[in-house]
């Protein structure tokens, strides 16, 4: 039997005010809100109810976390993602971020797939960051699997890479773009309307 699959979406509570707030400096904090509350729901929509994985919320601060979420508890975003990468149940998990608006299933089938040879699948964003990790777990991560990385960068990614010092097989898989600015939202929001 094929150990069970998980899928942990990244979320902040979508407050007003507190989310994306790079991109409302530039488009305004209600719509910011609403692209954010948009990108969560349709990700929830496309993956939620797939029987494939279990999909759940890690929500941040951990004051908002509901019942059947999960906390992402304290330290930077490489803390907070090691930590749910070494505490959720037996299985592959891949970790994402609710602010994707592009992800659709294949995606996640194939960042599975790629668990299926791979140690860790990464999905690169297109501003040198990632908009998914996953990870096998069939055996221990290394410990400092995020460390020394520069978060909201150009170097996320490539700082991940190259700590893990070829301790760890890997795959990238499609590139997406992720949103956190103005320039970001108009060039997404052009390719929907052509």
């Amino acid at each position: 039997m094929r150990p069970q699959r998980h899928i942990l979406l990244f979320v902040k509570a979508p407050r007003l005010g507190a989310v994306k707030t790079r991109l409302a400096a530039d488009i305004g904090m209600v719509e910011a809100w609403r692209f954010y509350r948009a990108c969560l729901a349709g990700a929830l929509r496309r993956l939620g109810r797939d029987s494939r994985w279990r999909c759940s919320l890690a929500v941040t601060p951990d004051r908002f976390v509901r019942p059947g979420d999960r906390a992402q508890g304290g330290g930077d975003l490489g803390a907070r993602m090691a930590r749910a990468l070494r505490h959720m149940p037996g299985g592959p998990v891949v970790i994402i971020g609710g602010d994707i608006p592009d992800i659709e299933s294949a995606d996640i089938v194939r960042a599975f797939r790629e668990l299926e040879r791979r140690d860790l699948v990464f999905g690169p964003a297109s501003d040198g960051g990632f908009w998914l990790v996953g990870a096998r777990r069939r055996r221990p991560l290394p410990r400092d699997l995020f460390r020394h990385v520069r978060w909201s960068s150009a170097h996320a990614l490539a700082d991940t890479l190259a700590g893990l010092g070829g301790r760890c097989s890997t795959a990238l898989i499609r590139q997406l773009d992720d949103i956190d600015n103005g320039d970001d939202f108009r060039r997404w929001r052009a390719t929907k309307q052509r």
